[in-house]
């Protein structure tokens, strides 16, 4: 089975459902006008990456694939402190290192122990695991950064405040693990089984990535609780 191709008037059928939430949004008062930059966003980012996906694959280099996995990995620490943004400044190499070690480590061991990628680089599956990757990660260190700072501003020491933001961070992938094939079929399996693929086949790259999500998540979160938490005892220090 191939898939057919979306036409454009199609396509804007999809979003009847999206303006009727941003018109909700603007009768109850709410920022509708942030809902429709972020969908002018996604529109924009998502038809400009489909042809600079289709240079990179051409290209088939892997000084442009890394440079590529560079901006990404940037952009992701930047995005993930949007939730403390009156320290997001001095947040930024905390988030970086925790993304880069966390969701890095892992896509490394998928690519090259999992799926040996022949060559390494292939950015056919490079780019999209690192996608993944590295947007689980976001998540995880905006979660984590919002609860630990909250936790603390409420009295709690610093411990409970990290163990807190620890296990909120994981609410989500842990949730998805429940729910996997039970209530959901996630996207790397439904667009395989679309594609004709067996959903024995699917099934197993969707394990492969579940385990990897929940990996990188718990990795790249106690990385960065780690690393704020030393700087907020180096802090406390040098004001002492």
């Amino acid at each position: 089975m191939t898939l057919a191709p979306i036409e454009l008037e199609q396509l804007a059928i999809a979003f009847i459902p999206a303006l009727l939430v941003v018109v909700l949004m603007w009768r109850w008062q709410l920022n509708y006008r942030k809902a429709l930059y972020g969908m002018a966003r996604m529109l924009t980012q998502l038809l400009l990456i489909g042809y600079v996906l289709i240079y990179i694959f051409q290209a088939d280099s892997s000084p442009i694939v890394m440079a590529v996995l560079a901006v990404m990995l940037i952009a992701s620490s930047w995005i993930a402190l949007g939730s403390i943004e009156t320290r997001r400044s001095s947040m930024l190499g905390a988030s970086f290192a925790a993304v880069l070690l966390g969701a890095g480590s892992m896509l490394l061991l998928i690519s090259q122990g999992v799926l040996q990628l022949d060559p390494w680089y292939e950015p056919r599956y490079l780019i999209p695991l690192a996608g993944m990757l590295f947007a689980h990660a976001m998540n995880n260190v905006s979660l984590a950064a919002e609860r630990y700072f909250a936790e603390l501003a409420n009295g709690n020491s610093d411990e409970d405040a990290a163990r807190i933001a620890f296990q909120a961070a994981l609410i989500p992938v842990v949730n998805s693990l429940f729910a996997v094939g039970l209530v959901s079929l996630p996207g790397m399996m439904t667009g395989q089984i679309l594609s004709g693929v067996s959903p024995f086949i699917a099934a197993r790259y969707q394990i492969m990535v579940m385990c990897m999500l929940f990996g990188s998540s718990g990795l790249t979160t106690a990385m960065f609780l780690y690393l704020i938490r030393r700087r907020q005892g180096l802090s406390k220090i040098s004001g002492g």
